[in-house]
């Protein structure tokens, strides 16, 4: 059967990877999943958060918004602070971006990677952590080379997508209008050894059973070796040396 835009149920929409789009970060990509396109961008700060310093590790973190045109009516800009989904998605790339990197290997710097929504179309959250990975490892891969740090600082790569089941079909990598009307959302954190960071899933109406997460699971580390594929191959194509080592443990 199917998808409204011609899918199959277990494919995954057009996913394209654009390195190096602002000039002055340490490293940065647009990721682009269907409809859904974000920009992230990774900076690197000497010194960590103060609860944190003279630990002699460093630390990881993630910023995420939605720009106020990115969906279909205008998203107010949260200047009085985050909203509870804005942070509870910060919280969520920052640890996915964490579990790729050795932090005492880092020294006492801090990695910051932001994340705008530029368009809006389902996914974002999990296409902020596939793409926030590449603009991190991009910048570890310019603090190797400037020999600042050593070669087990990238432990390994990090991707995500969404699962879920709507009517009666299990699909991968849901747009708006699938997540809209799931019974069933799930969004699925992953490491290149097949371990999982996160696993989030919701029933919207009749609770799942343990059958039907397992098939969740399933479809979803098939979708996210795919998106290894694509990371891997955007950052031989930059030829990021060192980043690619992150995907030694695919083979």
């Amino acid at each position: 059967m199917r998808r409204r835009d011609g899918r199959r149920p277990d494919q995954l929409r057009p996913v394209r990877l654009t390195l190096g789009v602002q000039e002055y970060a340490e490293g940065s990509v647009l990721i682009e999943a269907g409809r859904t396109r974000v920009l992230c961008a990774a900076t690197v700060e000497e010194g960590v958060p103060r609860w944190r310093a003279g630990s002699g590790e460093g630390w990881v973190t993630a910023e995420y918004a939605l720009l106020p045109r990115s969906t279909h009516t205008r998203t107010q800009r949260e200047t009085s602070g985050p909203g509870g989904r804005t942070q509870e998605i910060r919280r969520l790339i920052g640890r996915s971006l964490r579990a790729a990197v050795n932090l005492a290997e880092l020294g006492e710097r801090t990695i910051i990677v932001d994340c705008d929504v530029l368009q809006a179309d389902g996914g974002t959250r999990t296409a902020s952590i596939t793409g926030g990975f590449v603009a991190l490892a991009l910048a570890l891969e310019g603090l190797w080379r400037r020999r600042l740090v050593g070669p087990r600082v990238l432990r390994t790569a990090v991707a995500a997508i969404s699962v879920g089941v709507v009517g009666r079909l299990y699909l991968l990598d849901l747009d708006y209008e699938e997540d809209s009307r799931a019974d069933v959302d799930a969004n699925i954190v992953m490491t290149a050894d097949g371990a999982f960071v996160e696993v989030q899933a919701t029933a919207e109406g009749t609770p799942f059973s343990r059958a039907d997460l397992d098939r969740l699971l399933t479809l979803a580390e098939k979708g996210i070796r795919q998106l290894f594929d694509v990371q891997r191959r955007a950052l031989e194509e930059a030829g990021a040396e060192f980043a690619v080592r992150a995907f030694e443990r695919l083979n």
